[in-house]
């Protein structure tokens, strides 16, 4: 069959499905793109004449990125869309995104377009050259974030190179960006390519067990341990194991502490769910961690936020186990390893423990209910403030939260509302909460909201997001205007970078930088009058409805209104910046400056030196 390499791409990826539990999915939804001279004679010819995918158009290319990862996340990893680009600025838009792809592990295609590969007509616009090689073009940046990188410079060469980003693409422990530069001549290069390249293509993911003797030995360490835990990570959500994870917790009696990613793997009202772990955990959670003889890791990578900066599990005899697709992750914290998909480990667990008659003591079934007692009344102490004249964050979060119901899923990224969401958020399900906090990227909110928004049937999208993020990145809102998708979008307004700005107090330093504030003519510094933005304004000029509230009564009858209306809204709120949630039993490495004319940082820097000596060497 005769085709342009960017024809031959579209076709083959309309034709390639994932498949698990007796289950079929399309795996490639759509292209996104800008189209440009890299590839608007391409693969934009293409996408014209096939319409079996669907074209998307965002308004920045990272911005695209982002709703594809999103999309990919709410499908757990079932399904997710291309990306494409021009060359130069268009592709490296698309950097910064697809380093979250990859850290989050979380699957996305990108075809940037790429320079000429016969290389006579050069330097063309937007190329940048290296007088050390003529092979080197931006495209090159794309090779550290992504898990599998190609340049096409013969047609015939993406039979092989697009079987191999399917097969990482739809792998659970190696999956992220795949990343496959197509030089704009190539694209519109024509090969006469096999039929059978172009049949359906059905990918499996299997549900992977470890070997029995593995297992019998994972067992042998349950049994033995005195004040077991569980960190559920999104491995757990992605596997669909929240169910056999419930009933491994009702009948063991084993508490579950979780991360970011692993929010929702139990609703929050189970009696074995402590909430958040690590820097933004619960008093309950973290508590039961730091005591803890034996730390069961399911689906979790153990960032330095989940183990506080491995200082969070002080008993000296403290074992690890983790179960995860990924070796890799799973090795971490010298873990007795189980490399395997956690429904299928959790149900082997469950069965074998049963039969043991295994559950944790009463005392330790006790202390687990006076911790969860505790910190709800802290939650709802935190919910309550009725804070005046202006609500406090937690507030907010109180509000929002209980609003929500089951099929309504909300989204954050960066600043201070990860935090405070992970410890205080009543999650009820693992799609009722989305947080891109591997990369905690500021900008993927709205976006993010909009691929979640395209992902789902049924239920709002309430996306959570600082003015800092939002000024980052707004650009989809038109997208989602275009699209037809409705968000409702509560920006928190503090007037600058919250969460930095209190970081950077906490750790000796005066905010130095991190409030928006004109300069001051005599000082030098942004110590001026605050900048005034209508928030509103400018998201009416974009086509949706926004308004402004300062209380809870006033965010409560907002929210009616946006769940009413047919089209997005934003609630922009105004916040009280000197009422902040706090940390609960846990700290974070961030290294203070060991010499200093402040005296406020020379005495962190002394404490810095003693919570460091705590940290564990592996």
């Amino acid at each position: 069959m005769k085709l342009t390499t960017a024809q031959a791409t579209v076709k083959f990826l309309s034709q390639q499905f994932t498949e698990r539990d007796q289950k079929e999915y399309k795996f490639i939804n759509g292209v996104w793109g800008i189209f440009g001279h890299g590839n608007v004679a391409g693969i934009g010819e293409a996408l014209e004449q096939n319409r079996d995918l669907k074209h998307f158009l965002p308004r920045n290319e990272q911005g695209m990125v982002h709703s594809s990862v999103a999309y990919a996340k709410q499908h757990k990893r079932l399904k997710t869309f291309a990306c494409t680009s021009s060359i130069g600025p268009g592709a490296t838009n698309m950097i910064t995104a697809a380093a979250g792809a990859t850290i989050n592990r979380l699957p996305v295609l990108l075809l940037p377009g790429d320079i000429f590969s016969r290389r006579n007509v050069g330097p063309v616009l937007q190329q940048l050259e290296h007088n050390n090689s003529l092979d080197i073009s931006v495209n090159d940046c794309f090779k550290p974030v992504s898990i599998f990188w190609d340049r096409i410079n013969r047609p015939e060469q993406i039979i092989s190179s697009l079987q191999e980003a399917m097969r990482l693409l739809t792998d659970p422990a190696k999956t992220g960006a795949v990343t496959i530069c197509l030089p704009q001549d190539v694209q519109a290069e024509a090969y006469n390519y096999p039929e059978r390249f172009f049949d359906k293509k059905v990918w499996p993911i299997p549900r992977a067990l470890p070997s029995e003797d593995s297992l019998v030995k994972a067992i042998n360490i349950i049994l033995k341990a005195t004040s077991p835990v569980i960190i559920a990570g999104g491995g757990v959500i992605y596997s669909d194991a929240e169910k056999i994870l419930s009933d491994f917790c009702k009948v063991s009696g084993i508490p579950i502490v979780e991360t970011q990613a692993g929010k929702g793997a139990l609703s929050w009202d189970h009696d074995q769910n402590l909430g958040a772990v690590g820097v933004t955990g619960t008093r309950a959670a973290n508590l039961i961690a730091q005591k803890s003889d034996l730390v069961i890791c399911v689906g979790t990578r153990l960032s330095d936020f989940t183990t506080a900066s491995k200082t969070l599990f002080k008993n000296p005899d403290v074992m690890f186990l983790s179960i995860n697709v990924s070796s890799f992750d799973a090795h971490k914290h010298s873990s007795f390893s189980l490399i395997g998909d956690a429904k299928a480990c959790l149900e082997d667990f469950h069965k074998k423990l049963k039969q043991e008659n295994f559950s944790v003591s009463k005392k330790y079934k006790s202390d687990i209910f006076k911790l969860k007692k505790s910190w709800n009344e802290e939650v709802d102490r935190i919910f309550l403030l009725d804070n005046k004249p202006l609500i406090s964050q937690g507030e907010v979060i109180g509000v929002v939260s209980n609003f929500m119901n089951e099929d309504d899923t909300v989204v954050g990224a960066a600043g201070s509302l990860p935090g405070d969401m992970h410890k205080l958020w009543r999650t009820k399900n693992g799609s009722q909460y989305h947080m891109e906090y591997g990369y905690s990227c500021m900008g993927y909110e709205i976006a993010g909201g909009l691929g979640i928004r395209m992902s789902k049937e049924k239920g709002d999208v309430f996306v959570m997001i600082g003015d800092g993020s939002y000024l980052m990145m707004n650009s989809e809102i038109v997208t989602a205007v275009q699209e037809n998708q409705k968000l409702i979008i509560i920006l928190i307004n503090n007037h600058g970078f919250g969460s930095i700005n209190n970081l950077s107090l906490s750790l000796g330093s005066e905010g130095f930088g991190n409030q928006y504030r004109k300069r001051d003519v005599n000082s030098g510094d942004y110590n001026g009058d605050k900048i005034h933005i209508d928030y509103c304004e400018h998201a009416k000029s974009m086509g949706i409805d926004a308004i402004n509230v300062q209380t809870k009564n006033e965010l409560e009858n907002a929210l009616i209104v946006s769940r009413k209306n047919t089209k997005s809204t934003l609630i922009e709120v105004l916040v009280d910046v000197n009422v902040r949630v706090p940390g609960y039993e846990a700290w974070w490495d961030v290294p203070v400056a060991e010499v200093s004319k402040s005296e406020k940082v020379n005495r962190v820097r002394v404490e810095y030196d003693e919570q460091i000596k705590k940290e564990r060497d592996f």
